[in-house]
């Protein structure tokens, strides 16, 4: 344990610097538009330091008596940091049909905790070293992964009349301008007139555009109703 307590200035030093170097991973998922971005990111290290400050430093304000009978474990404000960060985490990861997204958001916030912590412990040095390597991580290695930032996820319901067409040629067409089409649900309405509800999971080129797809499927005969939402 330390001899005496470090001043207010020195404590709020060691939260500044957690706070941006977490905000710097923050602006790289900006820059490559995640829904995490630098806000998030420069919040949790900033609460990472200073959770790590109370940690260390909560004893020398409490005037402790040195003959009082007191155990204090300092360690255990920052071990629940890491438990209670995964909460905030598991937040940011979304399902998209079958693919998971926001492993790597998830992993971000998890690192700006460390270096929150870190820095809050007052090592500078190893948190801008953490820093630099999950930069790395994030930037230098993503040129080795199959990423799609350029590829958009639709969920596309089209209500058709029967007769006017059919199933396979509205998947055809839609194929003709989306990257992958999985059909997921047909819907048969019954009424004066029958009407056939078709709903797809589509990923979209960004040079395409969601208008083009949306304009490819007004063009066809028989469309009543088109909608594009959000794939969940």
């Amino acid at each position: 344990m330390l001899s005496s307590m470090l001043s207010h200035p020195q404590l709020i030093l060691r939260i500044a610097v957690g706070a941006a170097l977490g905000g710097i991973i923050g602006y790289e998922r900006d820059r490559h538009g995640r829904p995490v971005g630098l806000r998030t990111h420069l919040i949790v290290a900033l609460t990472a330091a200073t959770f790590m400050v109370i940690s260390s430093q909560f004893v020398y304000l409490q005037h402790y008596a040195k003959e009082d009978l007191v155990e204090v474990d300092a360690s255990r404000i920052a071990a629940s940091v890491v438990s209670a960060v995964g909460f905030i985490a598991g937040g940011a990861i979304l399902r998209t049909g079958p693919t998971v997204q926001g492993l790597t958001t998830a992993a971000g916030l998890w690192l700006v905790t460390a270096i929150g912590m870190s820095s809050g412990a007052g090592m500078f040095i190893e948190s801008v070293v953490v820093t630099t390597f999950g930069l790395g991580a994030l930037t230098v290695l993503r040129r080795f992964e199959d990423k799609e930032d350029n590829v958009v996820r639709r969920r596309v319901s089209v209500t058709l009349r029967r007769g006017a067409g059919s199933i396979e040629h509205l998947a055809t067409e839609l194929s003709a301008v989306c990257l992958e089409v999985v059909d997921l649900e047909y819907e048969n309405q019954l009424g004066e007139e029958s009407l056939i509800v078709a709903t797809f999971d589509v990923r979209i080129a960004g040079s395409v555009g969601v208008s083009r797809v949306i304009q490819t499927l007004e063009s066809m005969p028989g469309i009543e109703r088109v909608r594009v939402q959000a794939a969940s």
